[in-house]
């Protein structure tokens, strides 16, 4: 049993997929950041949009 304890305390081959999984969840969570903060100033251009549409006549050309 001493043996296996310290054989398992020694093996390394499941550390590089704890660093993907880490690595990869820290991009998504990123991500995810960026398109909250993009989604707010879209919808707020938008909404800016929408104003200047119903309070300004558009320029029209040939009219």
């Amino acid at each position: 049993m001493i043996t296996f304890l310290r054989s398992f305390s020694h093996d390394t081959s499941g550390a590089v997929t704890v660093d993907w999984v880490v690595l990869t969840a820290a991009v998504v969570g990123l991500g995810i950041a960026a398109a909250v903060n993009v989604a707010d100033g879209t919808v707020q251009m938008g909404d800016n949009l929408g104003t200047f549409l119903e309070t300004e006549r558009p320029f029209i050309q040939n009219e």
